[in-house]
């Protein structure tokens, strides 16, 4: 519908358990009263009193009458936090007055509630739609377009978009983190005052706020009211929470702008970012609805999840025909359906030092170019795929060498290497037309399935033309990933970045998985997997079994442990198949069988963590959409200091349900035994399982079992 607007205009939006109240009137921008639970049908009488009811009074008096605190907040509405627009035509028009001169709302096919709200400042002469969104999964989503209304240019230094939370949420988790070590939680009070999560790297970056939860004293996976934001932007960006005498809470995103990056000529507009809410009891109902848009999106891959060997640490640069095709056998052998060849495949990419950018089979390594290898994998019943990193440049690189204009810089000079690599300027149209031909080629000339799309260094003094290229640089990835994707639908494309530095929701609208991280140590990857789960779901997290001593870390761990962390995720093996014994192929036959039998339900179901006090002791699994299946992993990560285990919940069951709970193979070796831990198991209702909990295997350090769980 569209309406004129009126004092005491009142939308309420209501979706899988979340009810989002947006107030449209009082002149100015629109105002979110209410975003959380579900508070049922309220009449237009109702809704008008829950208005009066929830408006904040702040102390201080800093204007007279009520300072309305918009979904982009404004400074002439009295509020004196961070404001929701930065910008000025050279010091002029810098605090707006925005007023929405007409709303309308839409339900999209798919279910989504879409309110799209036309606003402009006459005196500053800039007009702004703002979308605000409730999808059928009950998450939320805002986006901003400014657009420029007058001759001379505005400057745009920033857009936030805001959420309120209310006064009861006195904590906040948020992730930091670093190559190998991605998405490590930390917990502060959620105080006065403003914390600001700013991200400089270029790419989503290792220490990314990622998911900016605040949420009631002492929640958890299961318990306790939850309200998180993402920002889904793969440049530079920010997150904040922020509490003053204005408002209880607010929680807000969008892009970090540079000095003089986004310049708006007349008619010209800025887009922001897409801004996701998700609210929920424990953090587990925060995830679900991420989880549920996510699978719900068109683009979702649907094909069963391919078991994918890569390359990298079985030969590292050692290409060789020989070694690659019998390692392809044996890759074929234990029920791999998916072959990648990682870096040294082109040019003079002898080791990670020069070459790139050079994107030409290497006539050395490859006299007959890629075909033979392609044909001998195709030829086993798998999937070729390639490694590729469009985005970087090696200073020493024919490419390099041909145009050193073609890397993002300040005019005077070029930024320190990283990696030995420079950054390809890809808003430079002979580049990106460049880049885009090579590719283009590539995926014509071979039947490559998927593509492992790399990004090995952090963007550093990076400069476009004068000014700052992050924005530019971000866009113009998007456009390319995009082209591909419209001439070769059928390849698949993966967003690694040093591991696991570029995971975001806007770069996941382009590619199928993510690589969560360098470090394949399945210690490490125990919290580097759980966390990641809490934003993506498990059948786009690359996950990878490696060899019996990890890369990254040097730590040694056997195959179970190994196999059951990779298990809950996109599985895949990294490890030199030749140097392995018949026993441990044996066994990784047999966890890739499992694979295939439960990807279907680790794919589909629901990611669910139980809450143990033990710090030693984890749970986890996931639980079919008609719970009548579930699967749970019982981890031992250190000894623990109780002198008796706990008893463990698995959650997420039908509370009315029988189940019959017993032992999954191969990962039901333990080593000590409950009564229960029989073939036959135990048949118990499912309110037992997920409350009251059954006796937890024994096991030592770094193991874990596997527990299945069934609808009689």
């Amino acid at each position: 519908m569209t309406a004129a607007i009126h004092p005491s205009e009142l939308l309420h939006l209501r979706a899988a358990g979340v009810s989002l109240v947006v107030d449209l009137g009082g002149g100015t921008l629109p105002r979110i009263l209410h975003w959380g639970a579900d508070i049922g049908d309220l009449d237009g009488s109702a809704l008008e009193s829950a208005r009066l009811a929830w408006d904040v009074v702040p102390h201080g008096f800093p204007v007279d009458g009520q300072v309305e605190v918009a979904v982009l907040p404004q400074e002439s509405a009295g509020f004196l936090g961070t404001p929701g627009l930065v910008g000025s035509r050279a010091g002029q028009d810098f605090s707006t007055l925005f007023a929405v001169r007409s709303w309308d709302v839409e339900t999209a096919p798919d279910g989504t509630q879409r309110l799209t709200v036309h606003a402009a400042d006459d005196a500053a002469r800039l007009a702004l739609v703002l979308v605000l969104e409730l999808t059928a999964q009950g998450l939320v989503r805002q986006q901003a377009v400014l657009t420029n209304e007058a001759d001379d240019a505005f400057g745009v230094d920033g857009l936030l978009l805001t959420l309120p939370v209310p006064a009861v949420a006195t904590e906040l988790l948020d992730f930091t983190g670093r190559w190998a070590r991605e998405r490590s939680p930390q917990r502060t009070a959620f105080t006065h005052g403003t914390r600001l999560r700013e991200n400089r790297r270029g790419r989503t970056g290792y220490d990314a706020a990622f998911v900016l939860v605040a949420g009631t004293a002492g929640f958890a996976n299961r318990t306790g009211e939850v309200w998180g934001v993402h920002t889904a932007w793969s440049g530079n960006h920010r997150s904040l929470a922020e509490r003053s005498h204005y408002h209880p809470g607010l929680l807000g995103g969008g892009e970090l702008l540079g000095s003089g990056e986004v310049r708006l000529g007349r008619g010209e507009s800025y887009t922001s970012p897409w801004v996701y809410g998700s609210w929920g009891v424990g953090l587990d109902a925060l995830a679900g609805r991420f989880h549920s848009w996510m699978r719900a999106r068109p683009q979702h891959p649907r094909s069963p999840r391919p078991v994918t060997l890569n390359t990298w640490e079985a030969v590292y640069f050692q290409h060789d025909l020989g070694r690659l095709t019998a390692l392809a056998d044996a890759a074929a052998e234990v029920g791999a359906e998916r072959f990648v060849l990682d870096d040294g495949w082109f040019g003079g990419r002898r080791d990670d030092s020069r070459a790139l950018g050079d994107w030409y089979v290497s006539a050395e390594v490859w006299p007959d170019g890629l075909h033979p290898l392609v044909q001998h994998v195709t030829g086993l019943g798998l999937q070729f795929g390639l490694w590729v990193e469009p985005e970087m440049v090696n200073p020493d690189s024919d490419l390099a060498r041909a145009h050193p204009d073609w890397m993002l810089r300040v005019p005077s000079r070029l930024p320190r290497e990283a990696r030995h690599q420079q950054v390809l300027d890809l808003a430079v149209p002979e580049a990106y037309a460049y880049i885009l031909d090579r590719l283009d080629a590539l995926l014509t000339e071979y039947p490559i399935g998927y593509l492992k799309w790399d990004h090995n260094r952090d963007l550093v003094d990076a400069g476009h033309g004068g000014a700052p290229g992050v924005h530019g640089q971000t866009l113009a990835v998007y456009r390319l990933l995009d082209e591909l994707r419209s001439r070769h639908p059928g390849v698949e494309i993966e967003s690694c970045s040093s591991g696991g530095a570029r995971v975001d929701l806007e770069i996941l609208q382009r590619t199928d998985r993510v690589w969560a991280s360098d470090c394949i140590d399945a210690y490490e990857r125990q919290q580097i997997q759980r966390w990641t789960n809490l934003l993506i779901p498990l059948e786009l997290v690359g996950a990878h079994i490696g060899s019996g001593t990890a890369h990254s870390t040097g730590r040694r761990h056997d195959l179970s442990f190994r196999a059951a962390t990779a298990l809950f995720g996109h599985l895949g093996v990294e490890w030199d198949l030749q140097e392995a014994d018949e026993t441990q192929r044996a066994d990784l036959a047999a966890w890739i069988a499992l694979y295939k039998d439960v990807r279907g339900l680790l794919h589909s179901g629901t990611a669910v963590h139980a809450d143990v006090v033990d710090p030693a002791l984890a749970v986890h699994g996931v639980v079919a959409q008609d719970r009548g299946d579930a699967l749970f992993a019982v981890t031992m990560t250190d000894r623990s200091t109780s002198t008796a285990l706990p008893r463990v919940t698995l959650p997420g069951l039908d509370p009315d349900a029988l189940y019959n709970v017993r032992p999954q193979a191969p990962g039901d070796r333990v080593d000590h035994a409950p009564a229960w831990w029989t073939s036959d198991g135990v048949r118990l209702p499912g309110r037992l399982l997920s409350g009251v909990g059954i006796e937890a295997p024994g096991q030592l350090p770094e193991r874990i079992a596997l527990v299945r769980a069934t609808r009689v």
